[in-house]
């Protein structure tokens, strides 16, 4: 069985932190039973609770521990990035090939964040390269299951490549239009484009690159991979309309918090984890292992994400600090702080549009666990995505099993950037 290799040593912690995966035709319902109060020391297990609808299994697993104090999370040191840093680049030009337009203002914009220095690290092109590499597995439902000769294989490793393009251009299309909604003016450490160009050349030039994503989607012929990415699309506007739109006692509440976190953050790399299992032939059990490594690595990387912007300096983040508090949003390290001080949360309530709210709130932050806490809850969700990978059929290959070394590697250095 899948899994029967999970230890089930923590059924007794499940209350703690609970995700409900709840499995329909159209879209993974994102369900949530939470207590976020987690433990006031390091972290001593890791507690996991996929429970799918359909009859699928549980899966526990307590293998992976992340402390903070820890970097002994992989069996030996490895660079995910220099792994796949040829097809990176290969990419990279295939990308900037794909937003070459007629019109040159058109074609200047849409490549901004794709031109030579500015791609940044490419952090979801390198998780989904890795994971196809970690899912070479024999297709199944074949007896007996069959390998891939290398035609197959190469088209294969082509269509997962076409995955990693359309993630980056869906992804950098959602920061040219959050840029313009959060007024930004700066976006990996120079301009942003909202700020070189103006407003309109910059929505123009991110909906340029949701219609080029749509036709290299288009391509792979695939629906269930078209359905999965066409729903990320909607979860990215459902969650920033989710954050523009909060009642009071929603903005409060870290249940809507984390739904739409999901769905601004982790929706795109769970769900391109998944389409890379689906072209691959995996099994539903396989393609949900990857969807949970993609969901709770997206969710860790942005409760750090908020943690750095009350820890981080500008020039170290990109863009500026504190950008989300003077932006009016309250994220997991004021929610947690909120917790400990109530009379915060009528400093939240009147807003932040006068900065002596700022500076009370960041007081009360201070003298709270707030941050620790976030990192915390960040800590918990590296594990689980560690435990998914964990938890794949077990194969022999040392390519497969140093890209699931250097795919839980990724579950620390997500935890621990400092930028």
């Amino acid at each position: 069985m899948l899994f029967s290799r999970l230890s089930r040593n923590v059924r007794s912690n499940f209350n703690r932190c609970r995700w409900f995966l709840s499995l329909d035709d159209q879209n993974h319902r994102f369900l949530l039973s939470h207590n976020y109060h987690s433990p006031r020391n390091s972290i001593e297990q890791v507690m996991a609770s996929s429970i799918f609808s359909k009859g699928l299994p549980t899966l526990h697993s307590s293998r992976y521990q992340i402390h903070h104090q820890s970097s002994s999370i992989v069996e030996d040191e490895l660079d995910p990035f220099s792994l796949v840093a040829d097809e990176l680049s290969l990419i990279g030009n295939k990308l900037r090939a794909m937003v070459v337009t007629e019109v040159p203002k058109l074609a200047s914009a849409a490549e901004y964040f794709f031109k030579m220095g500015v791609e940044g690290k490419r952090f979801r092109p390198t998780v989904l390269l890795l994971m196809s590499t970690a899912l070479n597995l024999p297709i199944p439902n074949a007896s007996p299951p069959i390998e891939l000769d290398d035609t197959l294989a190469t088209d294969l490793r082509s269509r997962q490549q076409c995955i990693a393009e359309i993630t980056e251009m869906i992804h950098v299309a959602s920061l040219l239009h959050d840029d313009v909604l959060d007024d930004a003016d700066t976006r990996r450490g120079i301009g942003s484009l909202n700020v070189v160009m103006g407003n309109k050349l910059s929505v123009l030039a991110g909906d340029f690159l949701l219609s080029r994503a749509c036709v290299a989607l288009a391509s792979l012929k695939n629906t269930e991979v078209v359905s999965l990415l066409s729903k990320v699309v909607e979860h990215l506007v459902t969650g920033e309309t989710m954050q523009m739109t909060t009642t009071s006692d929603q903005r409060c509440s870290m249940e809507h918090y984390m739904q739409k976190t999901y769905y601004k953050t982790a929706s795109l790399i769970s769900n391109s984890c998944k389409s890379i299992a689906i072209l691959a032939g995996q099994t539903t059990e396989v393609a949900i292992l990857a969807f949970e490594y993609g969901k709770n690595l997206g969710l860790a990387f942005q409760l750090i994400d908020d943690v750095l912007d009350f820890t981080g300096t500008s020039a170290s983040l990109g863009k500026g600090s504190l950008s989300d508090i003077r932006h009016g949003i309250v994220t997991a390290p004021v929610l947690f702080a909120m917790e400990e001080f109530p009379q915060l949360r009528a400093i939240v309530d009147e807003g932040f549009e006068n900065p002596k709210n700022i500076d009370l709130a960041l007081e009360y932050l201070g003298k709270s666990k707030g941050i620790q806490r976030t990192r915390e809850l960040a800590v918990k969700h590296a594990n689980l995505a560690a435990a998914a990978i964990d938890s794949l059929p077990q194969n022999d290959d040392e390519e497969v099993k140093k890209s699931r070394r250097a795919l839980i590697d990724l579950t620390h250095r997500v935890i621990t950037r400092t930028k």
